[in-house]
């Protein structure tokens, strides 16, 4: 069993009115198309609970909303594969004692921070204790301050004792450099992805698509996390992640 852990947010995309976002409810789209045996625990304001639960809930897997005082908001356009993104306001941080909201069973987890507060090195600990993890390097390289989005690499390398594979986006990894983690995924929109295990490293073509690609990450990454849990290795498991974001899209 797999689990997606981060907070909710609500996006304006392109002067749109707010919608539903974050990663926990764009991986639960990912993880519905394949029929995956997951479970998405996910954090949000006590204020937008009424509106944002049952929309995580019509995707039809187990869903674990925890209490929270705010809600990550974002603004964001695209010009192709490049975003332009404004933080409107920041999500809860999650605590070590969260952890506990994870079935037993769950062995393998997708963490989708929204900003570099959101899961702390003690939190990320926690969730890792007996499970596999999957870090978004938003969690690493956001810098969490309201105004446009920022990114640095001020954060705690501590983080990634805990992290069995991490994914970046091109941008991520320009900031980051080189980083020692089992498995590591980079992120190229629609110029696909690169697999680096063992220092070997592998290119994984994508296709481009007219569509908006708000959320395709966090796909990507639960499709990844659920072909890893199933047994395949990381190369055919990006291939797989791959091909599910297409047709997502």
């Amino acid at each position: 069993m797999i689990a997606v852990a981060g907070n909710l947010s609500l996006d304006r995309v392109a002067g749109s009115p707010p919608r539903i976002g974050g990663g926990p409810f764009h991986a639960a789209r990912a993880l519905r198309q394949i029929r995956a045996h997951a479970q998405i625990v996910a954090r949000c304001g006590d204020g937008d609970r009424a509106a944002l639960l049952p929309r995580l809930a019509s995707l039809g897997l187990p869903v674990t909303l925890l209490p929270g005082e705010t809600t990550s908001q974002f603004s964001f356009s695209y010009d192709g594969d490049v975003r332009f993104m404004h933080v409107d306001a920041l999500g809860d941080a999650w605590k070590p004692g969260d952890a506990s909201a994870l079935d037993r069973a769950v062995r393998w987890v997708h963490v989708a921070p929204l900003a570099r507060s959101d899961f702390p090195a003690d939190t990320l600990a926690a969730l890792a204790r007996g499970r596999r993890l999957l870090l978004d390097g938003q969690g690493l390289v956001r810098r969490p301050a309201i105004g446009p989005l920022e990114l640095d690499a001020e954060f705690d390398h501590d983080l990634l004792a805990h992290v069995q594979v991490l994914k970046l986006s091109e941008e991520e990894a320009e900031v980051t450099g080189d980083l020692d983690v089992p498995e590591l995924l980079i992120t190229f929109g629609s110029r696909g992805s690169l697999v680096r295990v063992r220092g070997v490293e592998t290119h994984v073509p994508a296709w481009r698509l007219p569509r908006d690609p708000t959320g395709a990450g966090d796909a990507f990454a639960a499709a990844y996390v659920a072909a890893r849990a199933g047994g395949d290795a990381p190369v055919a498991a990006a291939r797989r992640a791959t091909a599910v974001v297409a047709s997502l899209l």
